[in-house]
C-alpha cells in the first residue's frame, strides 16, 4: 500500500515541532559550539517555517521535504552533543 502523502505531512511536522521543543542547548552560552548549537536550532525552525509555508500553499511534497531536512539538523546536533535528548523516538540517539 502506498503511503498516504497527507499523513506523512502532518506527521513529521509535529515531529519535528515537539523536537524543537526538546532540543535543549548542553554548551556554555559564551562557548562556540553554543552558536553551533544556536545555528542547527535556527536551521531547523527555518525549515519547519518553510514547510507550514509549504502546508498553507498545498504543496505536500516541499513541506514534507522541509519538515524531513528540519528534522535532520536537530539530529546532527543531537549526535554532535549539542543538544541534550533523551528521546529516542525524536531522535537519532
Amino acid at each position: 500500500m502506498a503511503a498516504d502523502l497527507n499523513e506523512k505531512v502532518k506527521r513529521y511536522e509535529r515531529l519535528l515541532k515537539e523536537a524543537l521543543n526538546k532540543a535543549k542547548f548542553v554548551p556554555i552560552e559564551s562557548s562556540h559550539m553554543h552558536k553551533i548549537a544556536s545555528d542547527y536550532h535556527k536551521m531547523a525552525s527555518s525549515y519547519y517555517e518553510d514547510g507550514i509555508h509549504f502546508v498553507e500553499n498545498n504543496d505536500p511534497v516541499n513541506a514534507l521535504v522541509c519538515f524531513s531536512y528540519g528534522h535532520a539538523w536537530l539530529d546532527a546536533g543531537a549526535r554532535l552533543g549539542v543538544f541534550d535528548v533523551d528521546d529516542d523516538v525524536l531522535f537519532t540517539i
